[in-house]
């Protein structure tokens, strides 16, 4: 864990080029762009919090193989949505702090975040179509 933390430190430190900020890269696709790695907890307020757009909060761990399966397919259905819904994803290993804070069990536990308020939740896997008509419940679509 002192390891992970240490490399974090000095991976923030590295330059990252003139358009991407310390500990923020950006993807090519819509999908990569809409989906981000949650860094900390003033990460987690600036772009989930104070979001002027719904966030979806994926609760994960790298251990969890219901996680494997969940993260790909919400990512996939959030992409669907073109930049109408955001998707944050928080590692409770690395962010035990959220984790409490959010009422966190089990993993995975996904959140929906709407004007820094939790509006709707669910805890484990989901279906393509489950996972579409929550989404269109957060955005009001």
């Amino acid at each position: 864990m002192a390891q992970r933390l240490a490399l974090r430190r000095l991976l923030s430190l590295t330059p990252r080029g003139p358009l991407a900020p310390p500990g923020r890269t950006f993807g090519t696709s819509v999908g990569r762009r809409s989906t981000f790695n949650v860094q900390d907890g003033s990460d987690f307020q600036d772009r989930v919090v104070n979001s002027p757009k719904p966030v979806v909060v994926d609760f994960h761990a790298q251990w969890c193989g219901p996680c494997k399966i969940l993260g790909p397919r919400l990512e996939k259905v959030v992409a669907k949505q073109e930049g109408k819904v955001l998707m944050a994803k928080v590692d409770i290993d690395d962010h035990t702090d959220l984790a409490i804070e959010y009422e966190v069990s089990a993993v995975p536990t996904v959140l929906a975040m709407k004007n820094g308020d939790v509006v709707d939740k669910f805890v484990g896997i989901k279906d393509e179509d489950q996972l579409e008509a929550f989404l269109k419940k957060l955005i009001g679509a």
